[in-house]
């Protein structure tokens, strides 16, 4: 079966609200097309094995849930559109990331079972979500030692250079609470004033030096910013309460140390969401993966760093080693015209394959 075919099938599965349709195409199509066992579990996410699992394990690693789409791409029965023309496929998911799962679904039906080791194919419900399939399948007891992460990872170091990442920022989402004591705005010494109280915490923020590490010999760096703010019940009232959003890009090993803000009398900071990097830590891993992307293609491929968070963070806090190859370009994914490249596919299907050749070998 071809890639794009298989890609079409795939995209055209609703999978925003309730992904439990495109698992079970995808745990069927293993069940058709190979001899591993395949699991869909309670949480939405399918996990197939081939080999003893005496030895080591080596895991293609996705994800079947999309955000929502844009109207235009929802026929009137409530399908996905999904279309083909100059060489790319168009529709939601197409890019992020069922196009790279269905590679990698390819890549592991034509590899042979290991004779010692464990080769997985996973495909996590919830990624959009927060990871929530991923870490379920962990609390449940999910662990590989190595992973290839299917998100984008095309055109960072070269316009239609799949590249590999070795690293990627996680995010924390987090909010600074600031109290006070209401009070007349004519007589603003009456009260304590709350956004006073925020702005100065703001002001914490802003001094602070973003976060950065070095992974492989590449510069990590996060950031950290304040990017909503509420206050206030009305224009003659001082405020007793008053509100200020924190997205901060975090890089493996460090965090911003935000609870500062905590210092200024009446100030309180909560974590709301807390994604983690990821750093390949296995330097022989990252050069492998690369060697068989050099292969797979014309280009060059380097070792990257992405800016956004995956999976592979969850799998990275538990010890996989991962690395992050996919068809995805920047840009792409979650847009109205969300599209992937065939020749990307194709080329993701054997950058899998050779990946699995090389470790079986």
């Amino acid at each position: 079966m071809h890639v794009a075919d298989l890609t079409e099938e795939l995209v055209a599965i609703p999978s925003h609200e309730d992904e439990s349709a495109a698992g079970e195409f995808v745990a069927s199509w293993l069940r058709d097309h190979t001899d591993a066992a395949v699991e869909h579990d309670d949480h939405g996410n399918v996990i197939a094995q081939k080999g003893p699992g005496s030895g080591e394990s080596l895991a293609l690693v996705g994800h079947h849930d999309v955000v929502p789409p844009d109207e235009s791409q929802v026929d009137a029965d409530g399908s996905y559109v999904v279309e083909r023309r100059e060489g790319r496929i168009h529709g939601r998911g197409s890019a992020d990331m069922k196009g790279s799962v269905a590679a990698a679904m390819l890549a592991f039906a034509a590899a042979d079972a290991p004779a010692e080791d464990e080769l997985v194919f996973a495909s996590f419900a919830g990624e959009e979500q927060g990871g929530v399939g991923c870490r379920a399948a962990i609390e449940d007891g999910f662990r590989v030692d190595y992973a290839v992460v299917g998100e984008g990872s095309t055109g960072y170091s070269a316009p239609g250079v799949t590249d590999v990442a070795v690293a990627h920022k996680g995010r924390r989402g987090s909010t600074i609470v600031a109290e006070g004591t209401a009070a007349h705005a004519s007589e603003p010494d009456a009260g304590e004033n709350a956004i006073y109280r925020a702005t100065d915490a703001v002001d914490v923020v802003r001094g602070l030096d973003f976060p950065s590490t070095e992974v492989l010999g590449h510069e990590l760096s996060g950031s950290v910013a304040v990017t909503e703010i509420d206050g206030g019940s009305a224009w003659n009232v001082v405020p007793e309460r008053c509100e200020a959003t924190v997205d901060e890009r975090t890089v493996p090993g460090e965090r911003a140390p935000l609870d500062r803000v905590e210092d200024i009398e009446g100030v309180s900071w909560r974590v709301d969401q807390d994604l983690p990097p990821m750093a390949c830590g296995d330097a022989d891993f990252a050069d492998a993966v690369c060697d068989a992307a050099a292969d797979a293609q014309d280009g060059a491929p380097e070792q990257v760093v992405k800016p956004h968070a995956t999976d592979a963070g969850w799998l990275a806090d538990v010890g996989t080693d991962c690395v992050v190859v996919g068809a995805a370009e920047p840009g792409e994914a979650h847009t109205a015209d969300e599209s992937v490249s065939v020749d990307v596919l194709e080329r993701c299907q054997r950058i899998y394959e050779s990946v699995v050749e090389s470790w079986l070998a």
